[in-house]
């Protein structure tokens, strides 16, 4: 097994996982932390190491000075790791990917070239170069073992049917910290408020892209993919209590749902154990201190953002690219406090809408080439904004 991202909140979900299951980690990945990568790297006694930040890089080659452990620099040092660094299961080397944002997707496309296992966490993969991604898996002969609980309780549902027998997928919402609120409360949301998921446990980026209803919105764009279905069989529906992970409707109306408590170790233990299941390595569901599930639609007029991953996977090409980079330059921006909570949404819907152009591209460099344009637009904006606050 190779851990990408592994100091993250789902890449540590996986250590632990590997750890309960006694599975032979033979390469781990991060970003800067070379500390907690040292302590994992020794845990495992791991083959190689790679850190995307250099630096970080050649901290840990010091700190690894002592043992025979390679370690790779870079995005490109991640993707030779990957080609590399081979295991010893019969089964083939699971590559687990929960790297945050963009920069997981040349990853994601090392692990399938090297037809090995994709046990993918790194959502934007799909959202920004979805087609790529999903020709590459078939040309590999491997299948995406999808880690997101939302399109893993998917993934589970489907063994109950035939694709062609799928009506409708229903990804299931916990609706964030401000489920509820109108668009004059979201303008006076702040950063801590944000940051309090009321169910789950996750990086900063990705509670915020919760509270703005964006992470659900990329997990639309990712189905569509991942699953060959169009934007309109996708229904998203806001869940609070997270014990329906999403399900299923087939064309004889009948709904297969997967239920568990919210954790994503289920997610992580079920891509490795495919198609078998393993002990549980997360605490049993008890049905009657959960009392009631309740079910409400979300509000596109509120959270634009969902309505607006919607157009960009209907547009298609580099659009849905372009939505992500301006929301992680518009996240990143808000938990610096440069811009305040619905600043993000405002500023994002105002890039992709100035793009639509770049609906046609299809090749990786040109969807790249409109990220990037996304990104310096998105910073533009954020400056104008960041500046205005200053002067008053």
């Amino acid at each position: 097994m190779i851990v990408l991202g592994s100091t993250g909140s789902v890449g540590e979900q996986a250590i632990d996982v590997a750890k309960k299951f006694n599975v032979k980690v033979d390469a781990l990945s991060a970003h800067k932390n070379s500390k907690r990568v040292e302590a994992q790297a020794r845990l495992f006694g791991v083959k190689a190491c790679a850190m995307s930040d250099v630096d970080a890089a050649n901290d840990l080659k010091e700190r690894l000075k002592d043992t025979n452990i390679k370690v790779y620099g870079g995005t490109e040092g991640i993707c030779e790791m990957i080609a590399e660094t081979n295991g010893e299961s019969e089964s083939g080397q699971v590559v687990e990917n929960s790297i945050l944002g963009e920069a997981g997707l040349k990853p994601t496309l090392a692990t399938l070239h090297a037809k090995k296992k994709l046990a993918l966490a790194n959502k934007e993969s799909l959202v920004v170069g979805g087609e790529i991604v999903m020709d590459a898996a078939r040309e590999s002969g491997n299948e995406i073992l999808p880690v997101d609980s939302e399109h893993c309780a998917i993934f589970q549902c489907l063994r109950s049917g035939k694709k062609s027998e799928i009506k409708n997928l229903i990804l299931t919402a916990s609706g964030g910290p401000f489920f509820g609120y109108n668009k004059e409360q979201l303008k006076t949301a702040t950063l801590d408020s944000a940051l309090a998921h009321p169910t789950w446990s996750m990086g900063a980026k990705i509670t915020v892209d919760s509270a703005t209803l964006m992470n659900k919105g990329f997990e639309v764009i990712e189905a569509v993919h991942l699953f060959g279905v169009k934007p309109e069989q996708i229904k998203v529906v806001v869940h609070r209590e997270s014990i329906i992970h999403s399900a299923v409707e087939f064309v004889d109306n009948s709904i297969i749902a997967q239920m568990s408590v919210p954790d994503m170790r289920h997610c992580v233990q079920y891509a490795l154990t495919h198609p078998e299941r393993g002990e549980a390595t997360t605490e049993e569901l008890d049905l009657f201190s959960t009392g009631q599930l309740t079910f409400k639609k979300p509000d596109p007029d509120t959270f634009v953002l969902l309505a607006k991953a919607f157009e960009a996977i209907a547009l298609g090409g580099a659009v849905p690219a372009t939505l992500n980079a301006a929301n992680e330059e518009a996240v990143a921006a808000f938990l610096e406090k440069k811009i305040g909570f619905y600043d993000i949404c405002e500023i994002v819907c105002s890039v992709v809408d100035s793009m639509n152009e770049c609906k046609n591209a299809r090749k990786l460099d040109d969807i790249l080439a409109a990220a990037n344009r996304a990104r310096v637009l998105t910073q533009e904006r954020i400056a104008l904004i960041d500046n205005f606050s200053r002067r008053i």
